[in-house]
């Protein structure tokens, strides 16, 4: 079905697998299930960072650099609406067979119905929209850190396809320019600003940060 730099998509179990000699990869939504009560996820770093002060759900989210969608099924199942960017075509099939075997969970249908996936370049598409989102998400690949283990060895795989973000400036530009009242960038603790860019706060964990800046009204001065 696919195969290139060793790696090839391959259907086992009824999941489409990326696979790479004895590693096998593949979208997962079931092992999230403990989360994703409400309890719980009102302690998840991503719904903290995109929820609105004073706004009502549903909060409309565009997660401009989709991956896996494990972030984006956090909020979902919080209940905001979230749209899906993703324009490497292998990801894009691994999440969209991951979020089709989910629907087929009475636990994960409700999240799930709230994500709609797009095959797409997030900085052409958000500078297409009509209907701007509340809140732009972004996790742009860094470089991985990880130490070598089985789950480690799994992510690798992906960015084997999708390199560390080389276009920072664009995509934040086109985030700026799309978001009606905040953008939201994933980074690691110790990680630089997105493009240089020092946002209005960050919330963060032992080796992930939540950097926020908000979009300033016409006029208003900071």
């Amino acid at each position: 079905m696919y195969k290139e730099n060793d790696l090839k998509l391959e259907y086992m179990d009824g999941r489409l697998c990326l696979i790479k000699n004895d590693t096998v990869f593949y979208g997962d939504f079931s092992r999230l299930k403990k989360r994703l009560t409400h309890a719980n996820l009102t302690h998840e770093m991503p719904v903290k960072a995109c929820r609105i002060k004073n706004k009502q759900m549903p909060v409309s989210v565009l997660d401009a650099t989709a991956g896996m969608g494990e972030d984006a099924l956090l909020l979902a199942a919080f209940g905001f609406d979230v749209t899906l960017y993703e324009r490497d075509e292998t990801i894009y099939r691994l999440l969209s067979d991951t979020l089709e075997r989910a629907r087929a969970d009475e636990v994960l249908l409700g999240a799930v119905s709230k994500m709609k996936l797009y095959f797409e370049d997030s900085i052409k598409a958000m500078g297409e929209l009509k209907e701007k989102p509340d809140v732009v998400y972004l996790d742009p690949m860094f470089p991985l850190r990880a130490k070598s283990g089985l789950v480690k060895k799994k992510f690798q795989l992906i960015h084997d396809l999708e390199k560390p973000c080389e276009d920072e400036k664009e995509l934040l530009d086109a985030a700026l320019s799309t978001a009606l009242t905040r953008v939201v960038i994933k980074r690691p603790i110790k990680g630089e600003y997105l493009a240089g860019v020092k946002p209005d706060y960050s919330i963060e964990g032992s080796t992930i940060r939540y950097d926020c800046i908000n979009i300033k009204a016409k006029g208003e001065t900071k």
